[in-house]
């Protein structure tokens, strides 16, 4: 068991590090599948509250995203889960027909029913203050494969390990998106602003426009700017770029620098001048009036502070 066990680590590990970020929980569950049988899976976080989990972000193995939209209104039902919420880390099976046995429950055990959840195994690892939660649920829909308590133990074991190798598998995502620009932070957050990665760079940064920010969720103006469609968030001190992919931000962080001035088309010139066109070409390129891109490229020389293209080319360097 032993052996078998530290080949599966390494193996995820292993998958983690080898494959693309919309690979790999599948291939982490296939491998988990060959100690402890199951048919189907979610794994995902969420905040925890009376009424039940409202979920940040979710992957569904072998089920499809109606079985979440049905699950929404009967959410309150889910005594299983809110079981294992007193607890920093549990796991624990439940057998649908038993536990959901109350008159009042009826509903919520044909919802279980109608997703063949009817033998289900749960594991948690919560923090009790923010009610910020990581979960893998397991589902088998044969009524009498029962979750065995040496099960239990397994995936309790497992999923720490689970945890941190989609951990893994994200930072490594966020460092391949890095374009290689000096002293830039980087971070991983969900769409409710809950930060999942942060390095010491993104920290200090962040607390240079906002003093108080001690992590854990991004301030909402950022989330608000993303939110609303925008690629980039610029404060006073810093600016953040996002990039949405799987239900996450990819973010990246850097001090606010003179580039930063420049309209949207002044830019767009400023990187045509770098590449060594002329005002000439640059203005049959974008349709303009030489004239008018000349004036451009003066205002793009003032505002950054230059007067050689060389020197722009550094002042643009900063910003990737």
């Amino acid at each position: 068991m032993h052996a078998d066990f530290s080949e599966l680590l390494l193996a995820l590990y292993g998958l983690s590090n080898e494959l693309p970020i919309e690979s790999f929980q599948n291939a982490a569950l296939a491998l988990v599948k060959r100690v402890l049988p199951f048919d189907a899976s979610m794994w995902g976080t969420a905040t925890t509250a009376a009424d039940g989990i409202d979920v940040h972000t979710l992957h569904l193995h072998q089920k499809t995203p109606q079985m979440m939209v049905d699950y929404v209104p009967l959410k309150h039902f889910d005594t299983a889960a809110a079981s294992l919420y007193a607890a920093p880390q549990a796991t624990k099976g439940f057998h649908s027909t038993s536990w959901w046995r109350a008159p009042h429950e009826r509903e919520f055990l044909e919802y279980l029913r109608r997703y063949e959840q009817n033998n289900i195994f749960i594991t948690t690892r919560h923090d009790v203050q923010t009610r910020f939660m990581h979960w893998i649920s397991l589902f088998r829909a044969d009524e009498d494969a029962y979750c065995l308590p040496g099960e239990e133990r397994l995936l309790d074991l497992l999923a720490p390990h689970l945890m941190q190798a989609l951990a893994m598998n994200r930072v490594i995502h966020l460092q391949r998106l890095s374009d290689g620009v000096p002293d830039k932070g980087a971070a991983i957050a969900d769409l409710c602003g809950m930060v999942y990665h942060s390095d010491p760079v993104f920290g200090a940064l962040l607390r240079r426009e906002w003093e108080a920010w001690c992590g854990g969720r991004l301030p909402a103006c950022v989330m608000q700017a993303f939110l609303a469609g925008r690629k980039r968030f610029l404060g006073d001190h810093i600016v953040i770029t996002q990039r949405a992919e799987h239900g996450l931000l990819f973010l990246h962080c850097r001090e606010r620098c003179r580039v930063d001035e420049l309209t949207a088309r002044e830019y767009a010139i400023a990187q045509l001048v770098a590449k060594g066109h002329s005002y000439k070409e640059i203005a049959q390129l974008l349709a303009r009036a030489p004239a008018t891109v000349r004036n451009h490229i003066q205002a793009i020389h003032a505002k950054l502070g230059v007067g050689s293209i060389a020197a722009l080319i550094e002042e643009l360097r900063r910003v990737g």
